[in-house]
């Protein structure tokens, strides 16, 4: 169908258009007819005058929703949205919606229905406007840092999700049939983006899912996400990846200003940072409960948030120098105190969405590592292989998008930055 989109139709007054899409709204004022049709990329409004009367007896058959094509005049009017119209010369019915819809498309401002029933139809739910810029922030912030990616050098991996074994701690992995033995859905592609520098590809990064069988009821966990990763050799330290991130984060927040029309802050380099001590230290006196003493929970995360803005006038906070019990084995420790790790989170708004560290590239010292945590060697044979012949020394980080666009868009739940979302209780869609 040779069809003229509606963000277009104001270079095109006075001419004959074809639109087709969803109908928004129907108003009906007697003599005259209005329709608000819907596509991906905007709305327009549609006159139907008692002229055109197969198109004008149409409408009382319409239902919201309903999939229409339209041959019609675009006319300046200033009532009207962006002051252009289409003043109908035919309706045709491409596809009839039923007349009472689960759950409403066009609400009113702060009467949303309830997440959980607009998830259970969820394809109603993301005819909204609203919910359509979600999907293309997120299809700018994947472009952007692509482009970011391929001019730095990086390569892309494309890992598997069976593994034989977790890839972090196995509480939290999904256990599956595999033919004739059990596997493991992968939790993060972590071993794999370690292969890489081992291989001796420098630069990688995954754009994959990944998976938590976490029984966690939250706004910002799900049972099955996309996590962005990234993984660079020949690092001096942490403070190399931590430097990384800014100047990826500060492209991609300018593109989505410049290409999607966004007013986003974008960020200043260097972003605040504080030590996991200087962090509990802060957040002394603030009446913030410390549940983990080398690690901080969800409101510890959001109080942090409020303090860096107010006294940094910024969204972002690294915490580093983490205890080497609140992380994994393979992260490498700092040389003067070995109980400190060269790892480090990325706060934005008062969340986190990034986990990254320098790891331990020494066979050595590695195997030690895991020893000292009781894990056993057989069970990560394949991984320490990866080192027993020459490992430059690397490391890399770990995003989650999902939960960037929540803050982003001041969304509630990180689910509604998720396409069709999984949880603890969601399989459906």
């Amino acid at each position: 169908m040779q069809k003229t989109q509606i963000k277009d139709i104001k270079s095109k007054v006075g001419q004959e258009v074809v639109l087709a899409g969803f109908i928004h709204t129907i108003r009906d004022q007697g003599g005259i007819k209005f329709l608000l049709l819907r596509d991906v990329s905007g709305i327009a409004q549609i006159v139907i005058l008692k002229s055109e009367k197969e198109a004008f007896d149409l409408i009382k058959e319409l239902t919201l929703e309903s999939v229409v094509k339209i041959v019609g005049k675009v006319k300046e009017e200033k009532q009207a949205p962006e002051g252009i119209e289409v003043q109908a010369l035919t309706i045709e019915v491409l596809s009839k919606a039923e007349p009472e819809l689960p759950i409403p498309v066009s609400e009113k401002s702060g009467e949303e229905t309830d997440i959980t029933k607009r998830l259970d139809w969820r394809w109603l739910d993301l005819r909204k406007p609203e919910k359509l810029m979600i999907f293309k922030v997120w299809t700018e912030m994947e472009r952007s840092l692509r482009e970011y990616l391929t001019d730095a050098g990086f390569i892309q991996l494309c890992t598997p999700s069976f593994m034989m074994s977790p890839s972090e701690s196995g509480a939290d992995a999904f256990e599956v049939t595999y033919f004739d033995r059990k596997a493991y859905l992968a939790q993060s592609p972590q071993f794999y983006k370690q292969m890489a520098m081992s291989a001796g590809f420098e630069k990688v990064f995954a754009l994959v899912p990944a998976f938590r069988a976490e029984p966690s009821f939250t706004a910002r966990h799900m049972t099955e996400f996309t996590s962005w990763d990234f993984e660079i050799s020949y690092v001096d330290s942490h403070l190399d990846v931590m430097a990384l991130e800014e100047a990826m984060l500060i492209k991609i927040f300018t593109d989505l200003n410049k290409n999607l029309g966004l007013n986003l802050e974008v960020p200043q380099v260097p972003f605040p940072r504080l030590t996991i001590a200087q962090a509990k230290e802060l957040l002394k006196g603030t009446g913030v409960v410390n549940i983990k003493p080398g690690d901080v929970n969800d409101e510890e995360e959001r109080k942090l948030g409020e303090i860096i803005r107010e006294r940094h006038n910024s969204d972002f906070l690294f915490l580093t120098d983490y205890p080497q019990q609140a992380r994994a084995f393979y992260h490498m420790r700092h040389d003067g105190d070995k109980n400190l790790t060269k790892g480090f989170d990325l706060l934005y708004r008062g969340l986190e969405i990034t986990t990254g560290a320098q790891r331990e590239h020494r066979f050595d010292v590695l195997k030690a590592q895991a020893l000292e945590r009781g894990i056993a060697l057989e069970s990560l044979e394949d991984y320490l292989n990866f080192f027993r012949y020459g490992c430059p020394p690397h490391g890399g980080m770990a995003w989650g998008p999902a939960r960037i666009i929540m803050k982003m868009l001041g969304l509630q739940s990180v689910k509604e930055a998720t396409y069709l979302p999984r949880d603890v209780k969601r399989l459906r869609p």
